[in-house]
């Protein structure tokens, strides 16, 4: 499913100041000659992200164990950490695909030979979509999946195909809701889709799918109505297409983020059993592989005081107090370019070393490169300058876009976490 020696070959890549945070005694060396020096993550600069080895390995265990229970396939979003180093571990453990949302990150995964990819996105990118029929028909073990959502879709795709192609494309039609994100808004306008697809002598269709994080971003009644109802549509979709014939032998069906996973199973999971076309539930959840302190640690039904199996948080900031300016309010080296922001702040957790730190302190703003930490403006021998804060962070989407490698520590509790592996992404 992967090409395990091109994702080794990422360990002699050599080191430099190119790459964040790393210390200058790495420069020079490949990965795999400055992990021989058993380096400790107190070597590296800050600000610096870490990824924690054994939390990665259970959430991809504990991922991968739901999913086999649920009866659903699993297809992890890719373009969560665009690191193949992970990718690899999620396909080794049983994944069934990985899925992307966009033609570069495609010809990115195909580099590193991922053999099955869900392309959760329309593809109607000239250069894009011939590269991919060119790859189809170059390697008869590639299979790809895209979306549709409209007819103006399913003939741009075939207009762009006219000359290319001898293999067709799997396409997915793609039902959405309303205020959501892409996707067919009604049921009779995403049968329409499923026809022309059928009639394109160039595509194939595929099965349906879409997104339902969109449409809710919370775990109260009223979100989680909005969710099933959604999903409960996109079962109906499925059962109009197969009576109508427009499958051949088999359908997939697809949704599932990192947020509604029980309810997909919930709603969706009897389509697996059902009379009719032969059918596999899809689940594309990606933020799992490393969860997070935030906002998926608050929704997600992974988490802990949901299941006896939670997911936990396997990333981390570290950043250094640079000033106390005033009472209250420490300022570290780390900001919007390093750590992310856009589903809550980062969290402080600990000093390392210490693990004191007042409950109240919190990161109010974030610039460029500096978090305003605020703390009882009567502790003022807190966090004196130099002293490393250890942080919790929220959304894993937008931690891996700002690191082209991140430490793989043993243990974020340890007092001294010795660097154990450096994941490369490709954004």
């Amino acid at each position: 499913m992967i090409d395990a020696d091109a994702v080794e070959g990422l360990d002699q890549r050599t080191l430099g100041p190119q790459h964040k945070a790393l210390p200058p005694s790495s420069w020079g060396h490949t990965v795999e000659s400055f992990l021989a020096t058993s380096p400790r993550l107190s070597e590296f600069t800050t600000p610096v992200l870490t990824l924690d080895r054994a939390r990665i390995a259970s959430n991809i265990s504990v991922m991968a164990d739901w999913t086999a229970r649920a009866g659903l396939l699993l297809a992890p979003h890719g373009k969560t950490s665009m690191a193949p180093q992970l990718w690899k571990q999620q396909l080794d453990a049983g994944s069934w695909a990985i899925t992307l949302a966009t033609g570069w990150q495609v010809q990115a995964a195909r580099a590193f030979g991922v053999e099955r990819i869900l392309l959760a996105n329309a593809e109607v990118d000239p250069v894009a979509l011939t590269w991919i029929a060119d790859e189809l028909d170059s390697h008869p073990s590639f299979e790809f999946y895209c979306w549709a959502d409209s007819v103006a879709t399913v003939c741009e795709m075939d207009r762009i195909l006219a000359t290319r192609g001898k293999r067709p494309i799997a396409v997915v039609v793609e039902l959405g809701g309303h205020h959501g994100r892409t996707g067919a808004r009604t049921i009779d306008e995403a049968t329409e889709v499923a026809r022309s697809i059928d009639a394109s002598s160039r595509l194939t269709l595929a099965g349906v799918g879409g997104y339902e994080g969109a449409l809710s971003h919370d775990r109260s009644d009223s979100g989680l109505q909005a969710v099933r109802t959604y999903l409960d549509k996109l079962a109906d979709l499925h059962h109009v297409l197969d009576a109508e014939g427009l499958y051949s032998e088999h359908a997939i069906v697809t949704a599932g983020g990192s947020a509604y996973q029980d309810l997909v199973v919930e709603r969706l999971g009897s389509l697996a059993t059902d009379i009719g076309v032969r059918t596999d539930i899809v689940l594309r959840s990606g933020a799992y592989v490393v969860h997070d302190d935030g906002f998926y640690a608050h929704i997600s039904p992974l988490t802990a005081g949901r299941t006896d199996a939670p997911l936990t948080s396997a990333m981390h900031g570290w950043a250094r107090t640079v000033s106390r300016p005033e009472p209250g309010l420490a300022l570290l080296d780390a900001g919007k370019r390093d750590f992310p922001f856009d589903e809550g702040m980062p969290v402080p957790q600990c000093i390392r070393g210490t693990e004191i730190l007042d409950p109240d302190a919190e990161i109010t703003a974030l610039n460029d490169q500096h978090a305003f930490l605020r703390l009882p403006a009567e502790d003022t021998a807190a966090l004196p300058v130099g002293s490393v804060v250890r942080l919790g962070l929220s959304h894993p989407c937008t931690a891996f876009d700002k690191w082209r490698l991140v430490p793989v520590i043993d243990d974020a509790d340890s007092d001294e976490p010795r660097v154990v592996g450096l994941v490369h992404t490709f954004f």
